[in-house]
């Protein structure tokens, strides 16, 4: 008998396995990234502390996404997640990709936040 393979549970071992070795700090914090199928997520994470430094994502009222593909709004999230963290003070960051291929809706927001000021 075929069983169905669950992606997710894929991705989530192939995000535990990159997460041993990386981590992020007060002086380097952490962007980490999450992609539903109608959405996407984005936060700047210590790690040291627990805390949630900086954070955006396209179900947000105040970005203008009507009419734009899922490739565009993911670049406005990172446009936006990386202006809030520069905001902030925080110049550079580790960038977690969550398991996901880097490629499509998730290059997409990394390039929005270096094209914020973001370093990675």
């Amino acid at each position: 008998m075929f069983i169905k393979r669950d992606r997710n549970i894929d991705r989530v071992k192939r995000h535990n396995r990159v997460r041993k070795n990386l981590s992020g700090t007060s002086e380097c914090p952490r962007l980490c990234v999450y992609r539903s199928n109608a959405s996407i997520y984005a936060q700047v994470i210590d790690d040291t502390k627990g805390f949630t430094l900086a954070a955006a994502s396209s179900v947000d009222k105040d970005l203008d996404l009507n009419g734009k593909t899922k490739t565009e709004q993911a670049k406005l999230v990172g446009e936006k997640v990386g202006k809030i963290a520069v905001e902030k003070g925080i110049k550079t960051v580790v960038f977690d990709r969550g398991g996901y291929l880097y490629t499509g809706r998730v290059a997409a927001l990394a390039d929005g936040a270096r094209s914020a000021g973001l370093e990675f």
